[in-house]
């Protein structure tokens, strides 16, 4: 027996490390990766896994519940309540109306009430995994599309629970027999008073646990300074309100979502999602590679016209519905394109709610077979149908992003233009105010301009790549632009069209990181006009550790800005080399050792500089009165 679970344990690992990473590569996402393996595997495809696969899928369900726990732990109040009326408006009619027209749909298919119904539910949820990583590789997480999709996708992770509470109420098949069997309710003999009365203490438990009892626990674990011991005691935790949730008749995942959302505001939540989560992906990994076993390839192949009409019938629908609300909601047509394709597909948590419905008596085992397919084929041609949004339909659309708001009138013309007036932008500005110097600032963050102007400073609502706003902020007579956007692409873009229209125009671009500034070069921005975040703070840090352990000040300034000049300089040539994996190693090695021979023949011939440079008076002063 024991041999027989490590080979089924080298089949399932190896299936998902040779199909994730291939998935990942082609775009597809990790969950089509797992879904690929299962099917690679199954009595489909290599015949390794047989119908052990089904037993495994009850196991790795409890992925599901720790996804939950995750899930509410993110949802703090204030989250909830800043985006009440895109989560309850948005997301609440997306679900209501997606789930009437699919049950409408299954019953025009010719099936009960009770099962369309159920149908309905499933069809009305999106991926999470496959939405937001896709939002996130194209840099639209903070667009109104963006946004607006993660407000439906939290409010659909909000729907699973009571989804999960009234599907057992729409049985009409015997109930499938699992390897949970044996498992029964401690209160479905009970009263029906008495039997609502332990399910409510229940659930008033499990709050008054996580509220007032988790916390000192999860204190004296952390203060044994043994991590193993917090895991076990974070998996005791989830596991125990799970077990307490179906022993009075109530789903786990129910338990353990009401159990994260109360210790949402807890200092230990980073600590908890951190050691929980890799349980969690491997759990459900796991789960989606026993549903991919589970695909029946022949069913599909002997109904292949009817999958694909579900598959179509279900995109269609479901980009109707938002294509809509996108409308209603004020969502430009480029953003409403984005959001409406993005979420068109079936999630996930389908096959957790399909299996549920199977094992449940709900829905018919072909018909589960037809929708398991069906759902993962709309899963698979998501990022097709991004793509295509992408290359052919958003070029011929444009791909600005137009919130209702309409851009300000800007009344001045200042020598210094500052595109972003975020905290970076923003240091930029009060100091050049400070100074006497005008600056002219734009900012595509409506909320942020808002406040602003309520403490004072005058920023103008709109997109600063735009070449008749730049004109109209008075491009045409400013002497430079300071480039502070939110990502790389915006800025980029911003600066081709500086270069194309303003070309007089100085250009001072803020980078993130290494990647960032490489882009900004690629662009045509002088390197010593590109402003990596963490380059200045990051050395003078170094300075002031050198300062601590006993290097005068002026030394110290001196190497500072001798390492800085030499970084700026390496930046240019390190851009070049980047795409070749070898010849950037090996450049970078190369740099490393001449910055440090550089900085040792300074050291050795610090007297030569002091004569030419001179001592800094002020450093000087300074050390003199620290002596005394």
């Amino acid at each position: 027996m024991s041999q027989s679970v490590l080979i089924q344990a080298v089949v399932y690992l190896a299936a998902a490390v040779v199909c994730v990473p291939i998935a990942k590569r082609l775009g597809l996402g990790s969950v089509l990766g797992y879904l690929l393996a299962g099917v690679l595997i199954g009595p489909a495809g290599l015949e390794l896994i047989g119908t052990e696969g089904q037993d495994v899928m009850h196991y790795a369900e409890f992925g599901v519940v720790i996804m939950l726990f995750l899930i509410g732990l993110e949802l703090e109040p204030e989250l909830l309540w800043r985006m009440r009326t895109a989560i309850l408006g948005l997301g609440g009619f997306q679900v209501l109306l997606t789930m009437l027209g699919g049950m409408g749909l299954a019953m025009l298919a010719g099936l009960a009430w009770q099962p369309a119904l159920a149908t309905g539910m499933i069809l009305a949820m999106s991926s999470t995994a496959i939405v937001l990583q896709m939002l996130k590789e194209k840099g639209l997480t903070e667009s109104s599309a963006g946004r607006s999709a993660f407000a439906v996708l939290l409010f659909q992770d909000i729907a699973v629970i009571p989804i999960l509470a009234v599907m057992p109420l729409l049985q009409i098949y015997p109930i499938v027999a699992t390897g949970a069997e044996g498992h029964h309710s401690l209160v479905e003999h009970l009263p029906g008073l008495l039997r609502v009365l332990v399910v409510v203490g229940s659930v008033g438990g499990v709050v008054a646990l996580g509220r007032f009892g988790m916390r000192p626990i999860f204190r004296v674990i952390a203060g044994t300074g043994l991590r193993e011991v917090f895991i076990a005691t974070a998996l005791l935790l989830v596991v125990g309100v799970a077990l307490l949730m179906e022993l009075v008749g109530l789903s786990p995942a129910l338990g353990a979502f009401v159990a994260g959302v109360v210790l949402a505001n807890s200092e230990y939540k980073r600590e908890l999602e951190s050691d929980i989560d890799p349980f969690r992906g491997l759990l459900l990994g796991l789960f989606f590679i026993a549903v991919g076993t589970s695909i029946d390839i022949a069913l599909i192949a002997a109904n292949v016209g009817v999958v694909m009409g579900i598959v179509l019938t279900i995109m269609v629908l479901k980009a109707a519905v938002l294509w809509g609300l996108g409308g209603r909601f004020k969502l430009g047509t480029d953003q409403n394109l984005i959001f409406s394709l993005a979420l068109c597909q079936v999630g996930e948590f389908a096959f957790v709610l399909l299996s549920f419905a199977q094992q449940n008596g709900i829905l018919a085992t072909d018909t589960v077979g037809l929708l398991t397919a069906s759902v993962a084929l709309t899963m698979a041609l998501t990022p097709v149908l991004m793509l295509v949004n992408e290359r052919w339909l958003l070029p011929r659309l444009g791909t600005r992003d137009k919130p209702g708001r309409t851009e300000d009138a800007v009344e001045e013309k200042n020598p210094v233009i500052i595109a972003g007036f975020g905290p970076f932008g923003n240091t930029v500005g009060r100091f050049l105010r400070a100074n006497n110097v005008g600056t002219t600032v734009l900012d595509m963050d409506s909320d942020r301009v808002d406040l602003l102007r309520k403490i004072g400073l005058k920023v103008y609502y709109g997109d600063a790549s735009r070449y008749d706003l730049l004109r109209a902020a008075g491009a045409d007579d400013a002497r430079l632009i300071v480039v502070a956007l939110d990502t790389t692409e915006q800025s980029v873009e911003l600066v081709e069209t500086v270069r194309k229209h303003f070309p007089h125009l100085q250009i001072l671009a803020r980078a993130m990181d290494w990647s960032d500034a490489y882009e900004l070069v690629d662009a045509q921005v002088p390197h010593t006009r590109v402003y990596r975040e963490t380059l200045d703070t990051s050395v003078r840090m170094g300075v002031d550790v050198l300062r601590e352990l006993g290097v005068r000040a002026y030394h110290a300034q001196r190497a500072a800005h001798l390492f800085i000049k030499q970084d700026l300089t390496h930046l240019d040539e390190l851009a070049r080399v980047r795409h070749d994996e070898k010849l950037y190693f090996n450049t970078t090695r190369r740099q490393l050792r001449e910055i440090e021979q550089l900085m040792e023949f300074n050291e050795k011939n610090r007297w030569l500089k002091e004569i030419n440079d001179g001592w800094d008076t002020e450093t000087l002063r300074a050390e003199v009165k620290s002596i005394k």
